[in-house]
């Protein structure tokens, strides 16, 4: 069941649930800029358009078509020059969240970082067996 909201548009009340994040009014208004969106890439001239194009043309924000692209309404596979950025570093990707540049990095990160656990845990255990031993005085 969707919980009590105001529109992040318009600031109206609404009932928000997992699909609907916006009122009526603007999910119409949504609706009719996705319509607007599709119609000028489905004409075979504007397939290959890039992003900043078809904002250009359709008057629709990049805001907007990016959010029809990750709802998957507008599929990247039929627009080969369309993409979303990157959520690290914004170069323009067109699966999944993050480049490969950004996910190598963060597995390289990862694994210094299991590197350094590993070299820590062995440090503390050779200290736990280490046996010290004093000289009295004579």
């Amino acid at each position: 069941m969707g919980e009590l909201a105001n529109c992040p548009k318009c600031n109206g009340l609404f009932v928000q649930t997992q699909f609907r994040t916006v009122c009526d009014n603007c999910f119409k208004e949504e609706e009719k800029a996705y319509e607007t969106v599709y119609q000028f890439l489905r004409k075979r001239e504007n397939r290959k358009a890039e992003l900043d194009v078809v904002v250009e043309a359709t008057g629709v924000s990049k805001e907007l078509i990016l959010k029809f692209i990750r709802q998957g309404r507008i599929m990247l596979s039929n627009f080969p020059n369309l993409g979303y950025p990157c959520e690290k570093c914004g170069k323009t990707i067109r699966e999944e969240r993050l480049c490969n540049d950004c996910k190598n990095d963060i597995h390289k990160q990862l694994n210094q970082i299991e590197q350094e656990k590993a070299i820590s845990d062995r440090n503390k255990e050779i200290n736990q067996n280490a046996t010290y031993y004093s000289q009295r005085p004579k």
